[in-house]
């Protein structure tokens, strides 16, 4: 199966990216004939559920090929795994009028959701300080009144999960909650685009007293932040799959380059400089892989993976960024042009240090955790690989 989705995201996503990057209907009609083709060679949205019309495979067996996936920017959502968050959400926690609405038409590709945690002037670090707000309406459900950014993917969508506060004031350690808000809703509305180091694709949303069913909320009210914690180290640990798959196209293109092109003085691969820019890339790449297979692995398994998610979101994070700016000097200025996807493999590794957790975060709260354990314990000696359990 990897190489199958391997061949697929290189002979068909690879070339219609440029298209794809545009955005409007000639994107569309793009994404949509590549929908198309993973559907008839039996690649459709293979980690979703097989009951929704999905390939039902494990996250387990589809990490084993996300990094092929993922090795472009629109390869999941050519092969229809994008929504995997969001189904496998609200497959856990969604009320059954929201299971029948809505996750066969996910798994389908006939809606789009997104999903909108982050504020303007509201560290993403700090959750507590949300203000969106949701109030009961008397003739039922919520009224929900607020702004959110960097919202991905929220200018297509059909539904966005919106965590607000539905109790207590901003700080409060208790009362988030997230609600699933259809798009077309009154009072919804698309403020603006935030291009990102120039790239499309986030959003700044407005709710202006938008109405939402009872039944839209997600789990319990007040449980925001459980099922939010769940979601983030699935993601994170996706994106490091993803994030490892735009490394080695990197390198691929770097190692191509350097075999190829040269001066008078022969090929650039001779150049003990250039060596030695491909030996640090292999080298974080070849260390990075093990840590994102620990995460994934625990995972999977149902494990607390903090401390293995944390590590590997740094370093993936990291390394993307490193091995996409070593394939640029190498070359040269044709790496700085439209003719590779050199920039915008390290636009991806640039934002990722700060999207969805900045380094700094993640080291703080990995080396916490760490630290906690040795003082409840007295051990001396390092903690075990894979100490997933210390919390």
């Amino acid at each position: 199966m990897g190489r199958r989705v391997d061949r697929f995201v290189r002979a068909r996503v690879f070339p219609r990216e440029s298209v794809l990057d545009r955005g409007g209907p000639e994107a569309a009609e793009a994404l949509g004939a590549l929908r198309a083709e993973a559907r008839a060679e039996g690649l459709w949205a293979l980690p979703l559920p097989a009951g929704l019309g999905g390939g039902g495979l494990s996250f387990g067996a589809y990490a084993e090929f996300a990094e092929a996936e993922g090795a472009s920017d629109h390869g999941p959502a050519a092969l229809g795994s994008a929504p995997l968050l969001d189904v496998t959400m609200l497959a856990r926690y969604g009320r059954p009028e929201v299971r029948d609405a809505y996750l066969e038409r996910l798994v389908a590709g006939e809606i789009r959701s997104c999903y909108a945690m982050t504020e303007p002037g509201v560290p993403g670090t700090d959750p507590f300080r949300t203000a969106t707000r949701a109030e009961r309406h008397p003739g039922g459900g919520w009224l929900v009144t607020g702004r959110k950014w960097f919202t991905s993917g929220a200018a297509g969508a059909d539904l966005v999960t919106v965590m607000a506060r539905t109790s207590g004031a901003a700080g409060d350690r208790e009362g988030l909650s997230l609600l699933l808000v259809p798009t077309a809703s009154a009072g919804f509305r698309v403020v603006r685009e935030l291009p990102v180091l120039g790239a499309p694709g986030q959003y700044e949303i407005a709710l202006d007293g938008v109405r939402v069913p009872a039944d839209h909320v997600v789990g319990e009210p007040g449980g925001a932040l459980a099922i939010a914690g769940e979601r983030l180290l699935l993601g994170r640990t996706l994106r490091c799959l993803r994030w490892l798959g735009q490394a080695q196209r990197a390198f691929d293109l770097m190692c191509e380059r350097a075999a190829t092109h040269g001066g008078s003085g022969g090929p650039l691969a001779d150049r003990q400089l250039v060596q030695a820019l491909v030996f640090d890339a292999l080298l974080v790449l070849r260390t990075t892989r093990p840590l994102v297979r620990e995460a994934v692995a625990l995972v999977a398994a149902g494990r607390d993976a903090r401390t293995e998610v944390g590590l590997a979101k740094v370093a993936a994070a990291r390394m993307l960024q490193q091995v996409a700016d070593s394939a640029i000097q190498i070359h040269g200025a044709a790496g700085l042009g439209p003719d590779t996807p050199l920039p915008a493999l390290f636009r991806t590794g640039r934002a990722a240090r700060i999207l969805d957790g900045p380094d700094e975060l993640h080291i703080t709260s990995v080396a916490r955790r760490v630290l906690r354990a040795y003082g409840r314990t007295g051990r001396t000696g390092p903690p075990v690989m894979g100490a997933g359990a210390i919390s």
